[in-house]
């Protein structure tokens, strides 16, 4: 019983104290009026910005996955991953072109070189197949004017690639002409 009412006085206390502080710090014969809170969400609180995940990899201080904001270019992407490396060859990476959410981005070492799946050798870095244009993808080996320009209508109607095996979904491109593009270019 006495563990009750000291619990009882002890809240009875503190309500009258919160009663009364008002008239205590000069609220004397004043009515004290609490305008209501309204919670209200922004425009900007009710659409977060839509963003990113790209895989920066290669040449880079610190590779992996970053989220970045939608409307970001290639070089934010390299600047998150700490910048390129002192051996990384920037000049091989368009750094302006626009990211698209799932992209890898590979900054290429100095001096690398590939070969395909021919033997022949390849640029130094993958051709990105978001951002490559016509003329770009007509240098790739299987890959002629016509077809070059399939890719760029195919992108353009279906959006960026995801993954290079999405290169099926172009007319003129099959299984083999597929495997002769892997490694030499990139989603």
């Amino acid at each position: 019983m006495d563990h009750r009412r000291l619990i009882f006085v002890g809240v009875a206390v503190a309500v009258t104290g919160i009663l009364l502080v008002p008239h205590l710090f000069g609220g004397h014969g004043k009515t004290t009026t609490f305008a209501p809170i309204r919670v209200t969400r922004s425009a900007h609180a009710a659409t977060a910005a839509p963003q990113l995940v790209v895989d920066v990899a290669g040449a880079v201080r610190r590779p992996g996955l970053y989220h970045l904001a939608a409307g970001t270019r290639i070089a934010d992407a390299v600047t998150a991953a700490g910048g390129a490396s002192p051996k990384a060859d920037t000049t091989l990476v368009n750094l302006a072109a626009p990211l698209a959410d799932g992209e890898q981005v590979l900054v290429p070492l100095r001096g690398a070189a590939a070969v395909g799946a021919d033997g022949t050798p390849s640029p130094a870095a993958p051709l990105d197949l978001n951002t490559a244009s016509a003329e770009q993808l007509d240098a790739l080996p299987g890959v002629g004017p016509a077809t070059a320009q399939k890719i760029v209508d195919y992108r353009q109607h279906h959006g960026p690639f995801h993954t290079v095996e999405e290169l099926e979904g172009v007319p003129g491109i099959g299984p083999s002409k597929l495997a002769q593009l892997k490694g030499l270019v990139i989603p």
